[in-house]
């Protein structure tokens, strides 16, 4: 164990470092953070969704040691959703810090880390849910000092926000793993992690959206461009993180409510603010608004639900937030992030269009799906999973190939 750390964390002078980068001959695969996870955390995505509809609509009722609703959350949460931030999070942080990516052998052993995971989740009917726990755990301990690590020795103060809010899903996955175990607070573990991956949307979505958008408009000449981040953005933030910690410590109260509904409000406002209407006629760039624009309309749901569960479920409000706005601002990303640092074009083909589509339609699908009938609340959930998956699906066919070629 100690060497595995001494490997994912090893030091070197800049020099050392960027001779490094210059004579990696490897696998273009593990060249850059982004490649393995957003590819095989695709591919889970996937997988895992329409596994989840089949062990439910049999009646298996559980994976491993979960109940299969529990192992459904969490692989959505620390199995797709961790392995995308981590994808992110290894491509951007170099740009934050100037310093030089995690690549090779280190990436290697925490996508290692990350895979193992996978399996141990699949595997604790056999190895125990102690075992399991600690190999899952792993990854996104690792992540997070990673992260810390790396702005810190950039000196980026900027970014420890980020730094903290991978701190914390590292910690509501262990949580996580203690409140399976018999602890009483699942739910508030659950909305915990949910709360932290939003705000990342929150945070980090305030940057790109307006930033790419901004760029696509300027050099069509537009001068009616996105408004400066400042005041109002930084009270988008606190609104979301005071909303968000209501619901993950009292997710029915009325003041819960409020605060989701307000939060709503303002981040409506927000989004209003980059002029997402004026971008059409490229998907690549629209799509980060409508990612977007999931959030405020979750934020609402939510509001209602708290306030009123009968006329708006709970869970149809809370896929809102999970599928719609983490399912859909992933793949815009994932295709942008990937298009960009492959040296492609950043517009979106048909097929990319037809990713956000999917995923789209599979999320409307599965908010709308607790409202239908009982007897077609099933069909509703197969036809969701299959869209959403699908998009997923066809992301690693359609960018599989960019991401493993060099």
């Amino acid at each position: 164990m100690q060497r595995l750390f001494e490997l994912l964390f090893a030091k070197g002078a800049p020099k050392e470092l960027l001779a490094a980068r210059k004579d990696y001959s490897g696998p273009a695969l593990f060249s850059y953070g982004f490649r393995p996870f957003f590819f095989f955390g695709a591919v889970w995505a996937a997988l895992s969704v329409p596994y989840w509809i089949y062990i439910y609509s049999t009646g298996a009722g559980v994976v491993g040691l979960m109940s299969a609703p529990e192992w459904h959350v969490h692989e959505l949460l620390y199995g797709y959703l961790a392995a995308i931030i981590a994808g992110f999070l290894l491509t951007a942080v170099p740009n934050w810090t100037g310093r030089l990516p995690v690549l090779g052998v280190r990436l290697m052993l925490l996508f290692a880390l990350w895979a193992a995971g996978r399996v141990a989740m699949l595997a604790s009917g056999i190895i125990g849910s102690v075992a399991a726990g600690g190999v899952d755990s792993l990854f996104l301990i690792s992540l997070a000092a990673m992260m810390w690590r790396e702005v810190i020795a950039g000196k980026n103060i900027r970014n420890i926000p980020v730094c903290v809010m991978a701190t914390l899903l590292a910690f509501t996955n262990i949580g996580f793993h203690a409140s399976v175990l018999g602890s009483a607070f699942h739910e508030f573990i659950e909305h915990l992690a949910i709360g932290v991956i939003a705000l990342l949307i929150t945070l980090i979505g305030g940057r790109i959206v307006p930033s790419f958008t901004r760029n696509w408009l300027a050099q069509r000449g537009e001068t009616d461009l996105p408004a400066q981040a400042g005041l109002f953005d930084n009270m988008a933030l606190g609104a979301a993180g005071l909303a968000l910690l209501g619901w993950s410590f009292m997710p029915g109260s009325e003041t819960t409510g409020f605060l989701l509904i307000l939060a709503s409000v303002i981040h409506w406002v927000r989004l209003a603010r980059w002029r997402g209407w004026k971008t059409g006629r490229e998907p690549l760039v629209l799509i980060l608004h409508i990612g977007y624009a999931w959030l405020p309309a979750s934020f609402l749901l939510m509001g209602i639900a708290a306030f009123a569960p009968a006329t708006v479920p709970p869970h149809a409000a809370m896929h809102a937030l999970t599928a719609g706005a983490m399912g859909t601002m992933t793949l815009a990303v994932m295709t942008r992030a990937t298009l960009g640092h492959t040296g492609r074009d950043r517009t979106a083909d048909i097929w990319t269009t037809a990713i956000y589509l999917l995923v789209v339609t599979g999320a409307l699908m599965r908010v709308a799906a607790p409202f239908l009938l009982a007897q077609t609340y099933l069909l509703a959930l197969m036809i969701s999973a299959l869209l959403w998956s699908g998009a997923f699906a066809l992301f690693a066919i359609r960018y599989g190939p960019m991401l493993w070629e060099s």
